[in-house]
């Protein structure tokens, strides 16, 4: 009896201390709704250095690991557009609270799959749940601040959600190397399990934010999101597999891929003949939403790209582990983290355009610097040319967005959210698989070009072959098994030089990429800097 009465006393003393006058401290719900938002965003980071672990033991390659990325987003983008029908019919708390505890449960059941199968549907379960986590989250956040106090309440948001990248390699790297790949979804559960009760105490639905039933004329348009979620499902097969069978070369991905133009088709223009689609695609009528919606779905190519390459570098070629790759990575984070208050004052004076523009040619000039690296590069050139890299995206995020809802009218809002995440995530999804295949084809080419010197005509490789040689004899080896390990030991070079070039290609496209994206800036509308608070999607 005397711990319940210490325990009631405990919960009423909190509860006076985040609400004073009888309401709900503000700040209190800001920390509330960053707990989950932060575990979200922080998973769709932290998995990346952990993917040759993954791939080593769950026996499988490390191109069928980054499955491991791609499902989770994929399976996010498919229900972003759906929360604010789910908030209606279940009530905003009650579908974050269930959101939360979808991806809690599913968190534990990645961190304990015994195969790489059952690792991808479990992210895929966890990608649902997250995927109402940050719109929610926004929503909460506005309402519970008084207008005055929003731009500060969206600026710390923002910092929450890029903060939490940061964080993700360098803890992942550290939870990989102490332990097991397996703590970076089990390091979720006490955070969800704290965010639920916190929600719980702290979280309420605003008075006018109405529940509706089918029976009272709730409708979804369930055509169209079956036709969406087979298309993007598809989709996903085809980008996941699609290396590993050769692309166009198996029947199996030909189909796929025809099930998926012939769903997303449907699934266009189903949506356009519809009263209540589950996406308003006429926002697409906007120039500055399409481009910027265009934009978004490419930075996604090279920010996922971008971000599973390095570690992947770093560790299978460079010999790093998984905690020095995430040191490597974070920094650049923190520059991030530093500019995006700059970025915002800027925002008042600069078009966003020219600020997009700028992040771009920043961040184009940081990859061209990256596709000059060789495999005796130094930690600290890689972190400095990294960080440049990422210096770019500060400029990018909110500008794009500033640009993609400077049109669109505010009762359009949640559905254009639902838009530009989910052309980010499947640009993030396709970029993915893109660069996977490109190292796997690239390594291949310079390797048929490389092993094409390697002739007994080619004067080079004969005094390489003999240095060598004597080398191995002078350690102990005869001539026979000396010439034997040579070839090997210059082959295995060979084999290096050709994955490093791989990596070499990838970044300078990615390069061209950036820039070819400056161009199409000056497509848009002017849109006059703004002077209010820029909301962070």
């Amino acid at each position: 009896m005397e711990v319940s009465d210490s325990s009631r006393f405990f919960m009423v003393a909190l509860l006076e201390r985040v609400r004073p006058n009888g309401e709900t401290n503000p700040w209190a719900i800001a920390l509330t709704v960053m707990l989950a938002t932060f575990m979200e965003v922080l998973d769709t980071s932290i998995a990346n250095v952990a993917l040759p672990h993954i791939a080593g033991n769950l026996s499988a390659g490390v191109d069928e690991s980054t499955w491991v990325l791609t499902s989770y987003l994929v399976s996010n983008a498919i229900v972003l557009p759906l929360t604010g029908w789910f908030s209606t019919l279940f009530g905003r708390k009650r579908f974050y609270m269930g959101c939360v505890v979808i991806f809690t449960v599913s968190s534990l059941l990645c961190g304990l799959a015994p195969n790489l199968g059952l690792l991808v549907f479990f992210r895929i379960l966890q990608g649902a749940g997250g995927g109402g986590l940050q719109p929610v989250s926004q929503a909460i956040l506005v309402e519970s601040f008084p207008k005055s106090k929003q731009g500060m309440a969206m600026a710390i948001y923002g910092m929450g959600v890029v903060l939490a990248p940061i964080i993700g390699p360098t803890l992942g790297g550290w939870l990989t190397d102490s332990y097991t790949w397996r703590w970076i979804f089990f390091i979720n559960i006490p955070v969800g399990v704290l965010s639920i009760l916190l929600t719980t105490l702290l979280i309420s639905d605003p008075p006018y934010l109405v529940r509706k039933s089918f029976k009272q004329g709730l409708r979804i348009d369930f055509i169209g999101l079956g036709l969406l979620a087979v298309g993007l499902g598809f989709l996903q097969v085809v980008l996941d597999k699609g290396q590993r069978d050769d692309w166009f070369g198996s029947d199996f991905i030909i189909w796929c891929s025809v099930v998926t133009v012939v769903a997303l088709v449907a699934a266009i223009i189903w949506e356009l003949s519809q009263k209540d689609p589950v996406i308003e695609l006429h926002l697409f009528k906007d120039r500055n939403f399409t481009v910027a919606a265009f934009t978004m779905f490419m930075l996604g190519v090279v920010l996922y790209g971008s971000t599973v390459l390095l570690p992947i570098f770093l560790q299978t070629l460079m010999g790093y582990t998984a905690e020095l790759s995430g040191w490597v990575l974070s920094p650049g984070g923190f520059l991030v983290l530093l500019t995006l208050p700059v970025v915002g004052r800027l925002l008042t004076k600069v078009e966003a355009r020219w600020l997009v523009a700028v992040g771009l040619s920043i961040m184009a000039f940081g990859l061209y610097q990256m596709s000059h690296f060789n495999l005796d590069i130094s930690l600290g050139i890689a972190m400095k040319t990294w960080a440049l890299s990422r210096l770019g995206l500060a400029f990018l995020f909110v500008p794009i967005n500033v640009m993609a809802f400077y049109f669109i009218p505010r009762e359009k809002t949640n559905n254009a959210t639902g838009l530009i995440n989910l052309a980010r995530n499947i640009g993030g999804s396709v970029g993915i698989s893109f660069v996977t295949t490109m190292l796997a084809r690239r390594a291949q080419f310079h390797q048929q070009v490389l092993v094409s010197h390697l002739t007994p005509l080619d004067q080079t490789y004969q005094r390489a072959l003999e240095g060598a040689s004597q080398a191995l004899q002078s350690a102990g080896s005869n001539a026979a098994q000396a010439l034997g390990q040579a070839q090997g030991l210059i082959y295995g070079n060979l084999v290096r030089q050709s994955n490093m070039l791989a990596f070499v290609d990838n970044f300078w496209l990615m390069a061209v990429i950036c820039l070819a994206l400056v161009p199409v800036m000056f497509v848009m509308k002017k849109a006059k800097p703004q002077h209010g608070p820029v909301a962070v999607h």
